[in-house]
């Protein structure tokens, strides 16, 4: 066993406990109506760094073709999702109620 596979061992396991931590979370989504009556849909419960909720908001914005942005630990996003975001979330390894 050479030093790189001891390595990559190390990061194969950082990433399943990156896994389990993604699914011990319950997210839920809420469509709001703003300004004109425009929908958004709201993305919280997230536990994380704001730059893999970012990622994460980046990746859900292009999967449904949707601008958004990251407020407060929160995704929003433009327009009505929540027929499309519990599969889309669930793909990423989240947990939605």
């Amino acid at each position: 066993m050479t030093e790189d596979d001891s390595l990559n061992e190390l990061l194969d396991e950082l990433d399943s406990h990156d896994d389990l931590d993604k699914a011990q979370q319950q997210v839920s989504t809420v469509v709001d109506e703003r300004r004109y009556g425009k929908a958004v849909t709201i993305v919280s419960g997230f536990d994380l760094p704001k730059p893999q909720i970012e990622s994460l908001a980046s990746s859900l914005k292009s999967s449904l073709a949707a601008g958004g942005t990251v407020t407060d630990n929160n995704i929003e996003l433009q327009g009505d999702h929540r027929d499309q975001l519990p599969e889309l979330l669930q793909d990423h390894g989240y947990d939605v109620s």
